[in-house]
């Protein structure tokens, strides 16, 4: 009974993700699951991209988390529409979370919407949501043995970002041997080291994400 319960959830799960993911096609919007643990510098990185974009590309943010609103304020402040979805425990978004945050933004004014899931390796990979591209960070100070021991989440990945690359002197992060662990998991998968601190590495990603929002148009 357990089992063909959780298979009925994922299946409805998938069907709203399927609209969902429809609903973004039909306004040329490029969708984003921005999946990492707490503290790796998932906002950041939201907000580092809005800037990046600037006025060539409008990008709308949802926001998951636990609780609080923190999020949700500081993406609003860099003048982006955004809906705070809290799941009140729950370790991660679903389908429907997504369907009532894309009632609340504007959709005819974006070309991106990048979703921010909640903190969490293991979750967040399991539920589709309706996007496009799934997006999953690393931080440098989280270590580079996590493809080990969350291989579900690196190898469901479009991309991989490892973030705060401005401070791998200070830590024991080897860069060759995470990358050929994400890369034995997934192979193809688009491996992007920055700093959205600094910029260093920055552009990549945003030439990565402009040419997606080009294909979404045409």
């Amino acid at each position: 009974m357990q089992i063909k319960v959780l298979k009925d959830i994922m299946a409805a799960n998938s069907a709203t993700a399927e609209a969902n993911q429809s609903r973004l096609d039909a306004q040329g919007i490029v969708g984003l699951n921005i999946m990492a643990s707490p503290g790796s510098g998932k906002t950041t990185f939201i907000l580092r991209t809005i800037d990046s974009l600037g006025q060539h590309l409008k990008v709308g943010v949802i926001e998951g988390d636990l609780a609080s609103s923190v999020d949700a304020e500081k993406v609003a402040q860099h003048g982006s529409p955004v809906v705070q979805i809290n799941t009140g425990g729950g370790c991660h978004l679903d389908a429907n979370q997504i369907a009532a945050g894309l009632d609340n933004l504007p959709l005819d004014t974006l070309d991106i919407i990048m979703i921010e899931n909640v903190g969490n390796l293991v979750c967040p990979s399991e539920f589709k949501l309706g996007e496009h591209k799934r997006v999953v960070i690393l931080s440098v100070p989280e270590g580079d043995d996590k493809p080990f021991k969350y291989p579900g989440m690196f190898a469901t990945a479009d991309v991989v970002v490892i973030s705060k690359i401005d401070v791998l002197p200070y830590f024991d992060f080897d860069l060759t041997k995470f990358q050929q662990a994400v890369s034995g998991l997934n192979p193809g998968v688009l491996i992007l080291p920055l700093s959205a601190r600094t910029g260093e590495g920055f552009e990549a990603w945003i030439d990565w994400l402009k040419a997606q929002a080009l294909r979404q148009e045409m």
